[in-house]
């Protein structure tokens, strides 16, 4: 076995739905199953068809018991066997072809690896837009969890979004329980708090497919400021 085949076995692809087929239709092709020896998907409820994608490309399905981004990380990191965990949302904000990406940090050095839209390389799908609110908040909480939690010397540029890889037993030890999209900020931060290894990559955000984000901008916002204030009094990892 090769070492990029090492690699490979230790990494598991776990795709996040809810109501996605559009997604899933225009990317499957795209999606390189063949380089993981375990895929599956968490499942938050579907009823447009994304489960019958699935059943069609014979990837195992874990469904939600209850709704919300966090409750599927968790998911997935109770059934998966493998070290690491690469989370990949299908709704074309998350480019497939960044997936293998992820592998070369998959030899022990890093504790968590996040694809930036805000580094140096990076693409956000505001970036061609005059008016970046979104991007602008993104980086506003970024500073913010930078300022208060990160003494690595290293400055994250991007501690928010979910197209990222973790080491299993360190998701245990961080033990985070976020719910809906304040999960990945959780997940940035209590790294940041235990000193872990986080590493970057440049990614490119393209527009989503099929319909509005579920995340609204105020709820969200607000939902991460609570997050951020409850991480300031959580006792350090």
């Amino acid at each position: 076995m090769t070492v990029k085949n090492r690699k490979q076995n230790r990494v598991a692809l776990v795709i996040l739905t809810r109501n996605e087929i559009d997604g899933m239709t225009a990317l499957v092709e795209h999606i390189p199953f063949s380089s993981f020896t375990e895929v599956f998907a968490v499942d938050g409820g579907s009823t447009d068809g994304t489960l019958a994608l699935f059943q069609k490309h014979r990837i195992k399905v874990y469904s939600q018991t209850s709704r919300g981004r966090g409750e599927a990380f968790r998911i997935a990191a109770e059934r998966t066997k493998a070290e690491y965990i690469i989370f990949f949302s299908p709704d074309g904000n998350e480019d497939p072809a960044d997936i293998l990406k992820f592998l070369p940090y998959a030899d022990g050095s890093y504790d968590m690896v996040i694809a930036s839209r805000m580094m140096k390389g990076a693409h956000n799908e505001e970036d061609d837009q005059p008016i970046k609110m979104r991007k602008w908040a993104n980086n506003a909480f970024n500073l913010m969890a930078n300022a208060l939690f990160n003494r690595s010397g290293r400055f994250i540029t991007d501690s928010i979004n979910g197209y990222r890889m973790i080491r299993r037993a360190v998701f245990d030890t961080l033990k985070p329980d976020g719910r809906g999209y304040t999960i990945e900020y959780q997940m940035t931060i209590r790294a940041m708090k235990a000193r872990l290894r986080i590493a970057e990559f440049p990614t490119h955000e393209g527009p989503r497919i099929g319909g509005e984000s579920y995340a609204k901008s105020i709820p969200t916002g607000i939902a991460f400021l609570k997050l951020l204030f409850s991480e300031i009094f959580t006792k350090k990892r």
